[in-house]
């Protein structure tokens, strides 16, 4: 603790003695967030309007001017301007993680719910398809960090984003915005507000988003991570008088891309076999920006809905808000998931469909007395069906053949195996040509219902002018129910290696081995003796070559059917698409039912008019995520039961359908300051999250896991500066020191398996620190803001995020460990203000150029090879934008 504290002195002092800040805090311009007539931000974070200095908690607001200014796009690059953010990009332009504090999950699977929850005015985006269009016409960002259960209905347990939209004006005026930048990059956006009569006003805009691809596919000879997105955004506002409104909102966005590009990091032995069988891949080279695929990966994304807010003071001190809303995401995307030129995955297509409908009714009361309250409920009723296939290409015959002869060091293919399998069971050509056959995988559909209602409400009680007590609670009630339709085509996955027709194969192969094995010990070669060197040993030695020959013979025939000593036993993992268990069956429900009581306790203290402390106690929940996708199986006990009522499917192993619920709890007290040229917010916390919900991208699917307690003690500091009119500086800081107290079957990156690669495997991560969150985390910025004229205004922004060098994934192995990510974002704009409403800048992203790898994981089918998704490279170009 005194180790922290001298590190917020030192921080504090250095922000306020050097010139090197950032926008987390409240910088000092007057735009639509501010208090008309002053320097104070108003934020919603409590679902009342207060200024950022009376809101008790810890909460980051961006405002339109910094978006501008900072040439922030969407959500993904928010977190350059909020540092107890993380926000990636991964397995499509559909798919984006949000992290706050070190907590939050997400990924291509319908089913795992996020631990972040994402409001665009008011209305909860349940998935990451539904929350990464760029951002509309925007008032502010709130980031809200912790637990904040017990004011927003759904999946609360780590933090909230709230995206504030303005509204519709009583006065015509709108703003229009292009900008074109390096890889022909065209942004193009506007919004056009006014009065369709004195008690209806409207806007509409529309955004155009098209770049060309930052990568270069070499054997396609194209650009991939391409822009292609648009969107409009239409809003009617009815206000009759001061004390009823109704706005209603429609959007529809569209995206058409080719996303997102995997680079080799880590280049195993089967490189080599890729590399002979005509193909190709970059080779641990992961920032030279240039794939090998054999198709593009495609995206075709459409996301569109409708809100409709209806706002009515009932009486003095007291109002009633009401917001519904539908919305649907339509998602096909396919990727070439080998990530190499070879064709071994011709295919691995998704049509997902979600369509969402909430509703949330609340009262708030604004009384002159010492008590206050909002009381509320929400209802989500969600539906999703999802269709997968993934087949084998014209190449993965051909790559599986290799790895087999390269596992059985050459005395077994694929056409020995099906023969041999064939003559077995009595057909000996049921097999030929049957393995690894093009076009053959795994069909796939999964249906996922989601209703869930939660009361929520808090207290609000002034005890003195300066002291205010507040308790919250929220009940939340949540069932899914979900099936699967999966059928595999893959002949090999379908074998049983233990099969009882096999034994004399496998009683051959023990001999051989074995027999090679012992003489090449007797002939001290440290190997195994080749079929020379047997016959060069019985020839010369027949009696001890009758000895090991006997000895090597009654281990063969004692343990042909004992599956632990199985020389088969190594094939299993090229049995790449087994067959599926499917759900709901005689053993698995396929149903979730939680619920739970989330509580907050917070004390506020105004020390004077500038100072605000509080202190808060808060716990959070988050519902069960399932698994949608491949890899769901039956957990251990479930598996048992399964075969002991013979109703498990050939090859059948253990894992999980879905994770349990996320319990959240904080602990933590803060200080807020706002003065006339300088304002501040502190917070130091201890959160923990029990029953965390981790997932491991296995490369076609998902692993899912519950880390029985993972928490984080942490310090954050944002503050702002402007020491004189034409200087505002700010500055943002978050210590994390996260740990999993328990983890006892974690999902990591794991050792060599028998075949020489490496592989997903449940791993013990108790006492450690979870990869992937950064000790340390800093932006800092300055705006610079000088009038050449009564006309012209000179502007110039710089914003530069740091975060500390940290492993990228879990891992037991130190070659994945040595994969460590440190980001450091330099960004800039410049530009001149006329007094028409015209602006006119240039700008740039990353301009130093730094690279750094998001997501690492274990390369589809490639035993032993790493890929990952690099960084962005640097952007920038010029805008225009005029506002009337």
């Amino acid at each position: 603790m005194k180790k922290l504290e001298l590190l917020a002195a030192t921080a504090l002092t250095l922000f306020l003695a050097t010139p090197a800040m950032a926008q987390d805090a409240t910088p000092a311009t007057q735009d639509s967030d501010t208090v008309q007539g002053s320097d104070e931000i108003v934020v919603t974070a409590t679902k009342r309007e207060t200024t950022l200095l009376d809101t008790p908690i810890a909460v980051s607001v961006t405002s339109s001017d910094t978006i501008e200014r900072a040439q922030i796009r969407d959500l993904i690059d928010l977190q350059s301007v909020v540092p107890s953010l993380r926000v990636s990009q991964l397995q499509s332009s559909a798919n984006t993680n949000f992290i706050i504090r070190g907590f939050g999950n997400g990924a291509n699977n319908a089913g795992i719910e996020p631990s972040v929850g994402v409001f665009i005015d008011g209305v909860y985006r349940s998935r990451s398809a539904a929350q990464i269009a760029d951002l509309p016409s925007v008032q502010r960002v709130e980031v809200l960090r912790g637990p904040q259960s017990t004011l927003f209905g759904k999946n609360a347990s780590a933090g909230i984003i709230s995206i504030v939209t303005a509204k519709p004006q009583f006065e015509f005026g709108g703003n229009i915005e292009a900008s074109y930048g390096n890889y022909n990059a065209i942004v193009v956006k506007g919004n056009v507000t006014g009065p369709l009569s004195d008690s209806v006003a409207f806007s509409i805009g529309g955004n155009y988003n098209k770049r060309d691809g930052y990568v270069r596919d070499v054997a396609l000879n194209q650009d991939v991570n391409d822009r292609n997105r648009y969107g409009v955004r239409g809003q009617l506002l009815f206000e009759p008088n001061s004390d009823f409104s109704i706005r209603l909102i429609g959007d529809y966005d569209k995206i058409d891309e080719s996303c997102c590009a995997v680079v080799n990091v880590i280049n195993g032995p089967t490189g080599a076999i890729v590399g002979a069988l005509g193909g190709n891949l970059d080779r641990a080279n992961p920032f030279s920006y240039r794939v090998y695929n054999n198709f593009l990966s495609s995206n075709d994304i459409k996301n569109y809905g409708g809100s409709g807010q209806i706002d009515f003071n009932v009486s003095d001190g007291l109002s009633l808000t009401s917001i519904t809303s539908y919305r649907k995401v339509d998602a096909v995307t396919n990727q070439d998931s080998d990530f190499t030129s070879l064709d071994i995955l011709g295919r691995n297509y998704q049509d997902l469909n979600i369509g969402t409908f909430t509703q949330e009714l609340r009262m708030a009361s604004d009384f002159d007395g010492p008590l206050n309250f909002l009381v509320g409920g929400f209802y989500f009723d969600e539906k999703i069906r999802q269709h997968n296939e993934i087949q084998y290409g014209a190449g993965g015959r051909a790559y599986a053949n290799a790895l087999v002869q390269a596992q059985s060091g050459g005395a077994l293919s694929l056409p020995v195996l099906e023969s041999t399998f064939g003559a077995l069971e009595g057909a000996p050509t049921r097999y030929t040509n049957t393995f690894y056959r093009r076009g053959d995988g795994l069909n796939e559909n999964y249906r996922l219902n989601n209703r869930s209602f939660s009361v929520f409400g808090t207290v609000d009680f002034e005890i003195t002018d300066k002291l205010t007590l507040t308790g919250g609670l929220n009940y939340t009630d949540d069932r899914k129910t979900f099936s699967t339709n999966v059928t595999s085509t893959d002949v090999f996955a379908a074998v049983n290696l233990d099969a009882p027709q096999y034994a004399a194969f496998r009683q051959q192969l023990l001999f051989q081995g074995g027999l090679a094995a012992q003489i090449g010990t007797a002939l001290g070669l440290g190997r195994s003796a080749t079929a020379a060197e047997i016959g060069a040993f019985a020839g010369g030695n027949p009696a001890a070559f009758g000895a090991i020959s006997a000895g090597v013979t009654a281990f063969a025939n004692a343990n042909q059917n004992n599956p632990a000593a199985n020389p088969l036993a190594g094939l299993r993992a090229l049995q790449f698409l087994p067959p599926f268990m499917n759900i709901p069956n005689a053993v698995e429900a396929g149903r979730t039912q939680d619920d739970n009581l989330s509580y907050t306790i917070r004390a506020a203290y105004k020390l004077n008019s500038n100072l605000n402390f509080y202190a808060t106690h808060a716990t959070g929940f988050k519902a069960s995520s399932v698994n949608l996708s491949r890899d769901s199986r039956p957990t251990a006990a479930s598996l048992a039961a399964l075969r002991t009522q013979n109703l498990a499917v050939v090859n059948l192993t253990s894992g999980s359908r879905f994770a349990n619920p996320e319990k959240a709890s904080v602990f933590e007290v803060g200080l807020k300051g706002q003065f006339q040229n300088f304002a501040f917010n502190a917070a130091v916390f201890k959160q923990e999250i029990r029953g965390f919900q981790s997932n491991v991208f296995t490369g076609t699917g998902f692993t899912l896991a519950n880390a029985e307690k993972e928490s984080v003690f942490g310090v954050e500091l944002d503050a702002s500066l402007s020491p004189v009119k034409a200087l505002n500086f700010t500055f943002a800081l978050t210590y994390l020191d996260p740990k999993f107290d328990s983890f006892a079957n974690g999902g990591a990156i794991g050792p060599p398996t028998a075949s020489g690669g490496l592989t997903v495997i449940g791993a013990n991560l108790t006492g450690t620190r979870p990869a992937g969150i950064p000790k340390f985390a800093v932006s800092s910025g300055v705006d610079f803001t000088q009038p050449l004229s009564d006309s012209i205004t000179f502007l110039a922004h710089a914003d530069f995020n740091h975060s500390s060098n940290v492993q990228i994934a879990e891992s037991t192995t130190a070659v994945v460990q040595q994969l460590r990510r440190e980001i450091n974002l330099l960004n800039l704009s410049a530009g001149l203000r006329f007094s028409n409403g015209m602006d006119i800048s240039v700008w740039g992203r990353n301009v130093t150029n730094d690279t750094y790898l998001s997501t690492i994981f274990s390369s589809t089918a490639q035993q032993g090879s790493i890929s990952a998704y690099p960084s962005m490279p640097r952007t920038y170009g010029v805008s225009g934008r005029f506002k009337f």
